[in-house]
């Protein structure tokens, strides 16, 4: 929705979106249209760069999937601006990014259609396991978006007596909604719509000053799920944040919430 209004609205249906995939680790952009060149799909990061061999993997066999699907993105041959190693721990380096052998594992998930098209699903380790079901943050992201009250959001997971983890959400909501148990329940419940039961949220916080984000406006899921937790004392350094009181007000919003 996002990508058509711009492209629509700001581009007037004639000026391209460059949508990348890449990482500080791939040294630039390995996923990437030409912008002129490429015809774009909504929502795509489009097809991959020159010598860049890209390919999925099944999340459970770690089998190398044909044609289209969706699976754990990984890079499949060496290429230039590769990074070498982690300075002074060469085994995290090997654990981390190639614990599949014969692939660089992103850490990232992909969908791929039939014309080699890829689109970025989100981390696989922001990936909930709720009563034995996979359910990816940036799924239920998507879905709470979706209401109108909603200006953004954040997913973590925290830990839940009987589902072992729950669905924990972030909003923050437009300044002239009222913020009541109606609206909250409503959040639930266009969830529940758009993916279903499995993924209703067990707990909306407000966020109104906004969510614990650095200067470069990455949001900063560490604390977000340690707040949620109840881990209050172990955040480690905030100073990086654009805004270190916002901090302050989550936990308070997050006491006495019962899980």
């Amino acid at each position: 929705e996002a990508w058509r209004w711009y492209y629509v609205v700001v581009g007037e249906s004639h000026v391209d979106i460059s949508d990348t995939w890449w990482q500080t680790e791939t040294g630039g952009h390995l996923i990437t249209s030409l912008p002129g060149c490429t015809p774009l799909k909504p929502g795509s990061v489009t097809l991959p760069f020159f010598g860049i061999e890209p390919g999925l993997l099944d999340a459970t066999t770690l089998k190398e999937i044909d044609g289209p699907g969706e699976g754990l993105l990984v890079i499949k041959r060496p290429w230039p601006g590769q990074a070498r190693t982690i300075f002074g721990d060469g085994e995290r380096y090997e654990q981390v990014y190639f614990p599949v052998e014969g692939y660089y594992l992103t850490g990232d998930g992909a969908r791929r259609d039939e014309d080699g098209y890829y689109w970025i699903t989100g981390r696989v380790d922001d990936v909930l396991n709720v009563s034995g079901h996979r359910i990816g943050t940036s799924e239920v992201e998507d879905a709470v978006n979706t209401h109108p009250a909603v200006v953004e959001s954040a997913v973590v997971g925290a830990p839940h007596d009987v589902k072992g983890e729950g669905i924990y959400v972030y909003v923050t909501f437009h300044t002239h909604v009222t913020i009541d148990k109606a609206l909250l329940t409503s959040v639930k419940e266009t969830v529940r719509k758009v993916i279903g039961p499995l993924a209703t949220p067990d707990h909306v916080h407000p966020a109104q000053s906004g969510l614990p984000k650095t200067r470069s406006g990455k949001i900063m899921r560490r604390i977000l799920r340690k707040i949620a937790a109840g881990t209050f004392d172990d955040l480690d350094d905030v100073t990086t944040l654009a805004d270190p009181g916002i901090v302050a007000e989550l936990i308070e919003g997050r006491k006495g919430v019962s899980m």
